[in-house]
């Protein structure tokens, strides 16, 4: 019979002791994870870039909801332990669960630091430490301008980076006289300040806030000097703070974090303690990398192996602040018994000094270019006599290739990817054990290189010395997934020529590396094959994503949004009637009108999604999927004096000959009645302009946080040209886009000029236009046979629009 193992919190470093331990021996354990956020295991390092809009939320999950399926892992997210039983043996939770374990794993990490000033609790003031603070900030950086962000190291840089690139200004507001004086010394810091101020960064050095001011809202800062700052978002970065009560609640023994022995045991049997939450040796870690080697000891111990267990860390980090390259290991300072290496180019913005005791390297502060920071470090843990080498190139070894001469050195444990823990060893044995031959390869397989993607020349070092002359990094080919190496494009031909006729086939056939698939090649190909026989293959609804699945947007705390469609923002009497009568049925939380001109009701039940569909009886606006969302319009020549068409009229009739039918990507058209631009159509996926002779056509544009204006691409006369081209250029992009891909990507892959010349080929058009056709009828068809059949079951009434 399996102990029961129950970890206490769902974040980073205790999910990679669980994947340590499922590596060492799955069937050990039935385990369980309690996580009080409402999402999967995702990395927080990569926060503050879905703040700078260069991910989403979805790309920074490191394992996603089917890993925990897939590994018979119990999860219980949105959910929070308020004590921990230990004579017992169990943990109770908020909503009254009580959960047996044979042994506990407290993983609850840290929390902002607020300081406690007046006015703190003002709304608009806000840490940076979860999924719902950058929500906030995103959502903050909407409605207002001005933010000021209460500390100058990293955390507080990048939310700083983040919210000017959301089209705030922003005031960085620091104690001390330099930035990040933990990791850098002050000619550094004063080359990152001098580097962010030209991004648009504004800094308050060496000042004290002393209360917030506001009535409902934060207006504005007070410092202790007597001047003040106009603000409308304050973002605390000032420090983390273990989250211990739960712990001390229970007896353990507390400091500043939970105390663990080099086993990461509590003070109580059969207690441990991983991550932020823990304190080893007096020592509280809040970077990744020492929090994964924790992680890593407790899984060795856990599952019976031989150990030393933790024995600290040395830290360093190695990053890229708002775009600047910055490395930092060990001592910082010089001092008396110090000597430096500097090379400083300030034409170049270089800056490297080395810090050296008895010819061994000390302390290392890079900024600029970070390239050396892993080879240096190496030698600082090993403690590498630099008697060999000379410094005038920064300790580059005399006659000998430095990076393929570090790599041969580097020990299997020492760490290669900090943001994700990863080791030499690790890479390498799974180079040979999984018959890896590319970065990205390495990348899926053990995740090395997977956040920020500083580590890649090293990984490719590893690969290079681990399979010879085998490797070439310039022929490295990235697959569609993990699965395969084998491109969109190469799969979706191998479909055509085999003539395969289920993802399943394909997975079997082109030799995908699981047979199930995973979470990016499963809706996939599922699209793919859709797209290729629309008369023919069978829709997997299992294979698509859940909002799909349910037809209504999942919520951050588990709920949906249900939106029916509104065709150019029309309704009628009795449909809003409905509406409303829906959402006091439900107790609906929120009834809004969205951006794209529809009545939203969000804050819906999971279970009760099914019913309110039913009692609504109207049809889906979409807003879920991968497909047409809406076709934004203004009133046109129906009502505005500046109108030159019916840009109502084409907007509704365009929404209803594109509706439906899947996409890559959610697609986006918008007509506007005159040059105006109302309708903002010049930034979406297929854009029309209305002129007094007719309609002006373009395509590729994007309004979100990476801009794209529309491509023009011809002028045609009447409203069914108009819908003839959005037909063509949606097949055409149905046909060559990657799945997950958006149109403004696609036209920069594919090239302006090649789209135009397809779409401007009557043969082409014609073609792509009758295979659209095909594939619409088959939506409809669907629809009208899912309507039926829940009319035979009496499920509701269809109503005929």
């Amino acid at each position: 019979m399996r102990k029961k193992l129950v970890m206490i919190g769902n974040g980073m470093a205790g999910v990679r002791c669980v994947e340590e331990i499922l590596k060492r021996n799955r069937d050990l354990f039935e385990i369980t994870i309690i996580g009080d956020e409402p999402h999967p295991n995702y990395n927080r390092i990569m926060l503050s870039n879905v703040l700078q809009g260069s991910v989403q939320f979805d790309e920074i999950n490191v394992n996603e909801w089917d890993w925990y399926k897939e590994n018979d892992i119990t999860l219980y997210t949105g959910e929070e332990v308020i004590e921990i039983a230990s004579e017992m043996k169990e943990v109770i939770t908020n909503t009254g669960r009580r959960i047996q374990y044979d042994e506990l794993i407290i993983a609850t990490g840290s929390s902002p630091f607020i300081l406690p000033l007046p006015g703190k609790d003002l709304e608009g003031v806000i840490g940076f430490r979860t999924i719902q603070d950058t929500e906030y900030m995103i959502n903050t950086a909407k409605k207002y301008k001005k933010a000021a962000v209460i500390g100058g190291g990293l955390l507080g840089l990048e939310a700083a980076k983040g919210l000017i690139d959301r089209g705030m200004d922003v005031h960085v507001i620091h104690l001390l006289p330099h930035l990040m004086e933990q990791q850098l010394d002050s000619t550094a810091a004063n080359m990152l300040k001098r580097d962010l101020e030209l991004q648009g960064m504004k800094f308050l050095m060496e000042k004290q806030t002393s209360k917030i001011i506001g009535n409902d809202r934060v207006e504005g800062l007070v410092f202790s000097d007597g001047t003040s700052l106009e603000c409308d978002l304050v973002v605390m970065a000032v420090g983390i703070r273990p989250n211990t009560a739960l712990a001390a609640n229970a007896g353990l023994k507390v400091n500043r974090g939970i105390v663990v022995n080099d086993y990461m045991k509590t003070s109580i049997d059969h207690i441990y303690a991983v991550g932020e939450c823990s304190e080893h040796n007096g020592i509280t870690y809040g970077l990744v990398a020492p929090l994964y080697e924790q992680g890593t000891a407790l899984a060795t111990y856990l599952t019976g192996e031989e150990t030393k267990g933790y024995q600290g860390s040395i830290l360093s980090t190695q990053l890229k602040v708002a775009g600047c390259d910055l490395f930092s290991g060990g001592k910082i300072h010089e001092d008396s018994d110090t000597k430096a290496i500097i090379v400083q180019d300030q034409f170049a913005g270089l800056y490297k000094k080395i810090l050296i005791e008895e010819n061994k390297i000390v302390g290392i502060v890079l900024y600029g270019d970070a390239s050396d920071g892993t080879r240096l470090f190496t030698m600082l843990k090993k403690e590498t006599d630099i008697s060999g080498f000379t410094s005038a190139a920064v300790l580059q070894q005399v006659g000998a290739d430095a990076v393929t001469d570090m790599i041969a050195e580097m020990d299997a444990e020492e760490t290669v990817c900090g943001c994700n823990g990863v080791t030499k060893g690790t890479i390498v044995q799974a180079i040979l054990e999984q018959d890896l031959h590319t970065y990205e390869e390495v990348k899926t397989c053990t995740k090395a290189g997977a956040s920020c993607g500083k580590c890649r020349g090293v990984v490719e070092g590893i690969l290079s010395h681990t399979l010879g002359d085998s490797f070439s990094a310039v022929e490295e080919k990235v697959g569609m997934c993990g699965c395969t190496i084998l491109t969109r494009d190469e799969v979706v031909e191998e479909i055509r020529a085999k003539g395969l006729q289920s993802p399943k086939e394909v997975r079997n056939v082109l030799g995908f590396a699981h047979e199930e698939g995973c979470s990016t090649c499963r809706p996939a190909l599922n699209y793919y094959m859709r797209m290729l026989y629309p008369t023919e293959y069978a829709d997997d609804k299992a294979s698509r994503f859940v909002n799909e699945r349910m037809e209504g947007n999942i919520q951050k705390d588990g709920t949906f949004s249900v939106i029916p469609r509104m065709y150019g923002g029309t309704t009628t009497g009795d449909d809003l009637i409905k509406l409303g009568e829906v959402a006091k049925k439900y107790n609906v939380p929120l009834v809004k009108i969205t951006g794209a001109s529809r009545v939203g009701l969000y804050g819906v039940k999971k279970e009760d999604v099914p019913n309110v569909w039913k009692d609504l009886g109207m049809r889906s606006g979409y807003a879920y999927s991968k497909s047409l969302r809406n076709v934004k319009s203004c009133v046109g020549s129906r009502f505005c004096r500046f109108g030159t068409q019916d840009a109502l009229g084409l907007g509704i009739d365009l929404e209803k000959a594109i509706e439906m039918v899947d996409t890559p990507h959610k697609m986006k058209m918008g007509v506007s009645g005159c040059p105006r631009n109302c309708a903002e159509a010049l930034t979406k996926d297929f854009g029309v302009i209305c002129v007094e002779n007719g309609f002006q056509l373009y395509f590729g544009g994007n309004g979100g946080t990476v801009t794209r204006d529309c491509d023009s691409f011809m002028a045609v006369k009447t409203e069914d040209e108009v819908i003839y081209y959005a037909k063509a250029f949606t097949q055409y992009y149905r046909e060559t886009g990657i799945y997950n891909e958006r149109t403004a990507p696609w036209v920069e892959r594919l090239g302006t000029e090649t789209i135009k010349a397809v779409l401007l080929d009557r043969n082409m058009t014609d073609q792509l236009v009758a295979r659209f056709d095909e594939a619409k009828s088959t939506y409809e068809e669907a629809w009208t046979s899912a309507l039926e059949n829940k009319k035979k079951m009496g499920m509701f009434e269809v109503i005929k629009r």
